[in-house]
This record gives C-alpha cells, sequence and structure tokens, in this order.
C-alpha cells in the first residue's frame, strides 16, 4: 500500500496524472482491509483528489480548444451550405429563418456539450451537512441524516454519543454505510471530474 501511495506521488509530481490517479486507488483498495483508515486514508484521498482535478483540467483545455474549432468548422459549413444553395438571401424571408434557426440549434448543441464539463455548484445530497464537503464514505445514522463517516466517528469520540444535527442518541454500531449516496457521489465525481478541486 505505501509503495503504491509512494509511487502515485512521483507520478504526480511528474505530471503523469493518469497513471497517479491509478496508484493512489491502488492504495486505497489495499487500505480498506487494514483498521488505520483514518489518517492514511485521507491523505491518499488528498492526492487522489488533486491527480484526478489535474488529470481534468489538462483535458478539459484541450477539449474547449477542439469543441470551439469544431464549432466555428460547424457554422462555416452550414453558412456555406446555406449560400451555395441559394438561401441565404434576404429575399427568401422563409429559408432565412431556417439558416437562423439552425444557428440556433447549433449553438445549443455546443453549449450543451460543454455544460457538463463546467465548474459549478456541487449538489448538496452528495455532501456532508458537518463538513459540506462530498462524501467519501458516507454512513446513515437511525434518522435517516447521512454524514461522513470519519467526522462523525469522531463528533461521537469528541462532543457525545448523539446526531448532530437531530440530537438524538447514537452509538457508533447504529450506523449503516450510505451505499446509493456513495454510488451516487461516484457517478457524479465521474461525469463532473472538476468537482474533485471542491474537497
Amino acid at each position: 500500500m505505501q509503495g503504491h501511495y509512494l509511487l502515485g506521488c512521483a507520478l504526480l509530481e511528474k505530471e503523469d496524472c493518469a497513471l497517479a490517479v491509478k496508484e493512489f486507488e491502488k492504495a486505497l483498495d489495499l487500505l480498506k482491509p487494514s483498521n488505520s483508515r483514518d489518517k492514511m486514508a485521507e491523505d491518499i484521498w488528498q492526492v487522489l483528489a488533486k491527480a484526478k482535478y489535474l488529470a481534468w483540467e489538462k483535458h478539459s483545455t484541450q477539449r474547449v480548444w477542439k469543441m470551439q474549432s469544431l464549432r466555428e468548422a460547424c457554422e462555416n459549413a452550414l453558412q456555406e451550405h446555406h449560400f451555395l444553395s441559394g438561401t441565404l438571401s434576404e429575399d427568401s424571408e422563409g429559408t432565412t429563418n431556417e439558416y437562423s434557426e439552425q444557428c440556433k440549434l447549433l449553438s445549443e448543441v455546443f453549449t450543451n456539450a460543454i455544460l457538463a464539463d463546467t465548474p459549478g455548484d456541487v449538489p448538496d445530497y452528495i455532501c456532508c451537512q458537518i463538513t459540506f464537503e462530498i462524501f467519501r464514505d458516507p454512513v446513515i445514522t437511525p434518522s435517516g441524516v447521512t454524514y461522513e463517516r470519519a467526522i462523525l466517528l469522531e463528533h461521537l469520540r469528541k462532543v457525545g454519543n448523539f446526531d448532530p444535527v437531530t440530537r438524538e442518541p447514537l452509538k457508533e454500531h447504529q450506523l449503516v454505510p450510505n451505499l446509493a449516496i456513495k454510488e451516487a457521489v461516484q457517478a457524479y465525481l465521474k461525469e463532473h471530474t472538476w468537482a474533485y478541486k471542491s474537497n
């Protein structure tokens, strides 16, 4: 586990983010059976998030440039098509409207294509109510509130055996992994890799 972590750090330093991500994920997988999850898992998660964000940032810049070039090529092709077919003149109002509608539709297509890759607000349902960070290991309490496991365990140890929001009595053995939220987080991060920056 330590070897994968160190190799990942070295790869990240060399800006080989894709390989660094794989090494950090291996380190996390090897850490799961262990009981020393708290500090080491947090350290690995932080560098994994950084590597994933840097990989997104690099590819995002390339995608934006390619999308802009493709958009300009499509707009030019559309204009040339209407010009060559003689439908771009001011005389035929119906075809000018067709050209305008096609330009508008083309613009919407490209706007929607880059929307998921544009940083924005992370939805509240995938964030812990205590830290406001994206869940990594969400657990649900008997009262139905979901928290980040490490943060809730720290609360139970340091503050007291009660739910931080509902104030109902709560013991560690009552916590259940919230697999639905964990899957939702994974799906969200897969589609919105920029969200790793918010952690």
